[in-house]
């Protein structure tokens, strides 16, 4: 695990928004290839979203489920957990991919989401992607 992630897990979980900030260049760029409009640039924006995250889900937990370093790239898998202010749950999952140097948490391209609390089965899954139901009938 690069020591910049394992550094940010500990703020993270300390709800330590100056520590998980330090972290982060002035200039870091933040992208979720699966939702465009919410690219950022600038650790003024992250601050101000993890201050928002912190206050509004007191008890945020999150796990690391797996990092590997590749060059100036980690990857990581994780779990994110608690209650929002308002009593619902809150669980995401997903993958980051942090570009890190000297240091610094320079951009990061974020696969987070929510965890589903309807479920829904791989055939409608299927179907609200393809617009087709699968035949699951094995023929």
């Amino acid at each position: 695990m690069s020591e910049v992630i394992d550094r940010l897990l500990v703020a993270m979980n300390a709800h330590d928004l100056e520590a998980v900030a330090a972290l982060f260049h002035e200039d870091y760029h933040s992208e979720q290839p699966a939702h465009p409009g919410r690219t950022f640039v600038g650790r003024g924006q992250m601050h101000a979203n993890w201050a928002a995250m912190f206050a509004g889900i007191p008890d945020f937990r999150t796990e690391l489920i797996r990092s590997v370093d590749d060059g100036n790239t980690t990857w990581t898998e994780w779990s994110w957990t608690g209650k929002r202010a308002d009593g619902e749950p809150f669980q995401a999952r997903g993958v980051t991919l942090f570009e890190i140097d000297h240091g610094l948490i320079t951009s990061g391209r974020l696969y987070m989401e929510e965890v589903e609390r309807d479920v829904v089965g791989i055939e409608q899954a299927v179907e609200n992607l393809s617009g087709r139901r699968p035949d699951s009938s094995g023929t």
